[in-house]
């Protein structure tokens, strides 16, 4: 018995021509299964052959004037994946919360979305959304329709759970023992409803605005740990006591060294806070305490005719040690620096001498003279540095030579303070772990600028605020691990052991490393790819796009696909380590 089976094409080998194209017949008969040629097509173009192989297995076929695919839409993915891709490696979004629970979703987007195009929450419900998208976060993780309610909500949920995340990222970064870095900024705020906002030193140069404090603890790396709010007119030595309680309550850590600056550790933190609690400090000695020890015979400038540190002992720091360092660049200038100002100061009062010496409008009385005379000081902060006369029809003025010349006598130098002893931290490691204090700086550059602008605030409730400035925190957070496998590519120092063996000393300007200064001065990597910075290389990135496709034969029927990597983008993911067709 004979029963038809298929039919088929078959390319058939034929020595030393072209091989030939036959359309076959395959059928079973009595029980075997055999073949037989139905046509000849080795003379048909392979275009037809191969829309006759596709009508063959059941398809339909393009009329070639029509595309085979078409893009629906096509919405900016590499950033969005690198991100995520991140987010996910570091394992931050497991610390939020389990999966499937939509407040951790919604906050693994506004982290996502804050370092991909910081906006408000409005803006972002919007660009989350799938009608208004600007980018494939939301398609990706799934969010659906998204509005700002939600985001708010998210953001309750996130502030509730801060204390869990942080000992959680404290338990991965900080051990007993170890360098803590600890500093304190500040961001102006809209409106005047702000359960926080208060009048206080203002770091933005906002006049008139009221702001938040918060303090930012980081590992001796610079990767940031925790971060707490404050009240505006917070002072900074204030906020020390609930960094200590933190590290020894809620992380759990014995013993620290915390580092700060000269204006936080003051002398009553170190007696009322860090003593206390046995913990111990790096800080620095501010200038009149300097000039104490010099006046006090504890320090003696010749020290540094031939080096720059020097360890010293005084006996109003009881158990302390002082390093004492000179830096001939620093002290140059700050000594260009105090005399721009003079002369600036100059130039302002000789306008108000002359407005007291000219025969019309003549400006007179000694309380409108002093006025303005005190303007101009505070304008320059040089009222320590001139002699002054004031009278009702006279004023002269004329620097200080001797106060001049005892600030210019201790340029350059500074004096690092601190209780921990010389076995376990030598003095090139005090000043070394004073300097760290450089990366919490640059965590609030970028939190505060291009990277993620956390100011200006617009919420008014206090967990609001709260939430979202650790919302910043953990973005940044993914930047800081992101920067770290991306440094290659950026402008960031890549050997920093080969930079610091060209270091003279630690007290000089530190050095770039051989590669570093190679990859400025060419603006190209060792492979040959352009050197970017880090917004840069997202909004490269960006340009890898996420595309929904549809065909000519099923307009309902959509596939995802990916434009083709550039170089750039392919050394990007290769440095990352994870494929962003795959981040979903």
């Amino acid at each position: 018995m004979l029963y038809k089976t298929s039919m088929y094409i078959e390319s058939v080998p034929n020595r030393n021509s072209p091989p030939a194209i036959l359309l076959r017949e395959s059928y079973r008969d009595n029980g075997k299964v055999k073949k037989r040629t139905l046509l000849n097509l080795s003379e048909w173009p392979p275009e037809m052959i191969q829309g006759f192989k596709a009508l063959l297995k059941g398809g339909t076929v393009v009329p070639a004037d029509q595309p085979v695919f078409t893009i629906k839409r096509a919405l900016p993915h590499g950033h969005i994946a690198a991100i995520l891709g991140t987010l996910r490696n570091i394992g931050l979004d497991r610390l939020l919360g389990p999966a499937g629970n939509r407040d951790r979703d919604l906050v693994i987007a506004m982290i996502t979305a804050r370092l991909a195009a910081p906006t408000s929450k409005l803006a972002t419900a919007k660009a989350l959304s799938p009608l208004s998208a600007t980018s494939s976060l939301g398609e990706v993780l799934g969010l659906g329709e998204v509005d700002e309610d939600e985001l708010y909500s998210a953001l309750d949920w996130l502030v509730g759970r801060q204390t869990n995340i942080e000992k959680a990222l404290a338990k991965r970064h900080l051990e007993g023992g170890c360098l803590v870095l600890y500093d304190v900024s500040s961001s102006y705020v809209e409106g005047r409803c702000c359960e926080l906002a208060q009048r206080g030193y203002n770091r933005d140069r906002k006049k008139g605005k009221q702001q938040i404090v918060y303090g930012l603890l980081c590992a001796a790396d610079g990767c940031p740990v925790a971060i707490e709010v404050f009240e505006g007119n917070t002072g900074d030595p204030s906020t020390v006591n609930a960094q200590i309680i933190k590290l020894k309550q809620r992380f759990g850590l014995d013993h620290v060294v915390l580092v700060g600056d000269r204006g936080m550790i003051t002398q009553a933190r170190i007696n009322e806070d860090l003593g206390p609690a046995g913990l111990d400090w790096i800080t620095a000695l501010r200038a009149p305490a300097i000039q104490k020890l010099v006046e006090g015979g504890a320090l003696q400038l010749s020290l540094f005719d031939e080096r720059d540190l020097a360890s010293i002992t005084a006996s109003d720091f009881p158990g302390e040690r002082l390093i004492v360092c000179r830096n001939p660049a620093l002290a140059s200038e700050r000594a260009r620096k105090r005399e721009d100002l003079l002369l600036a100061t100059e130039r302002d009062l000789a306008k108000i001498e002359k407005a007291v010496k000219r025969s019309q409008r003549t400006l007179r009385g000694e309380t409108e003279i002093a006025l303005k005379v005190g303007a101009v000081l505070d304008r320059h902060k040089m009222a320590k540095h001139f002699a002054l006369t004031i009278t009702d029809d006279h004023f002269a003025f004329a620097r200080d030579i001797e106060a001049i010349a005892k600030e210019a006598a201790l340029d350059g130098i500074y004096v690092i303070r601190t209780s921990v002893a010389k076995e376990t931290l030598s003095d090139e490691g005090a000043v070394r772990a004073y300097k760290s204090l450089a990366q919490v700086e640059r965590a609030f550059r970028a939190l505060k600028t291009v990277d993620l602008q956390i100011r200006p605030l617009y919420h008014r409730l206090a967990p609001r605020v709260r939430a979202h400035v650790f919302l910043c925190m953990l973005a940044y957070h993914v930047e800081w691990h992101m920067r770290q496998k991306l440094a290659p590519m950026l402008y960031d120092e890549t050997d920093h052991e080969a930079a610091e063996a060209l270091r003279e000393s630690i007290v000089a300007r530190a050095e770039r490393s051989p590669a570093a200064r190679a990859k400025l001065a060419k603006r190209r990597t060792e492979d040959g790819l352009p050197v970017l910075s880090f917004q840069s290389l997202l909004a490269e990135l960006a340009t890898l796009t996420r595309n929904t496709t549809v065909t000519p034969l099923n307009d309902d029927y959509e596939l995802t696909l990916y434009a083709r990597r550039t170089a750039i983008q392919t050394k990007a993911f290769d440095l990352l380590g994870f494929n962003p067709e795959r981040t979903q």
